[in-house]
């Protein structure tokens, strides 16, 4: 699996040069973990990691350049992705 995050990683800074390695490897995992995690809430089958890295290229092919966009509406994430990472 790291090395699916690893690809995600580096297409996400591609999308979004502004973002620094580790907040772009932050937002991958959120993303990765929300979907799994509502899949599982939902209860649908595990479909394996290719297919949650496809669903994650996706969101990134569509949204990456406007992920800052979303932390600004959304205060879940507010915290955890507006801080500098140590």
């Amino acid at each position: 699996m790291l090395d699916n995050i690893k690809r995600l990683t580096e297409l996400l800074m591609e999308k979004n040069p502004e973002l620094p390695e580790e907040k772009a490897m932050l937002w991958v995992e959120l993303l990765w973990s929300d979907y799994e995690a509502t899949s599982a809430k939902a209860g649908y089958k595990f479909q394996g990691a290719d297919y949650t890295e496809n669903l994650v290229r996706q969101l990134i092919i569509s949204y990456g350049d406007k992920l800052h966009l979303f932390v600004a509406k959304n205060s879940k994430y507010a915290d955890l992705l507006s801080d500098p990472i140590v």
